[in-house]
């Protein structure tokens, strides 16, 4: 059981977290502040912004995919 909850930890360590750094980044922000704001709307909203925060990682996935991609000129 110890194995599956570090791989765990790491996902969400090296995957997860990035939503809220990138949000952090691009607003200014403490990124602290802004994990406080999804953890604390989850529990009052009953994890709605969990949808939000996933949507955002997709997103931010899907952007960085996109970006490394080279033109197709360039051949």
């Amino acid at each position: 059981m110890g194995e599956l909850a570090n791989k765990i930890q790491h996902f969400f360590e090296g995957y997860a977290f990035g939503v809220c750094t990138r949000l952090g980044e691009k607003l200014g922000m403490a990124t602290s502040s802004i994990r406080l704001f999804f953890i604390y709307a989850s529990f009052i909203t009953f994890g709605s912004p969990v949808i939000i925060y996933l949507a955002l990682a997709f997103v931010m996935n899907i952007r960085k995919h996109l970006r490394k991609r080279s033109p197709i000129w360039d051949y």
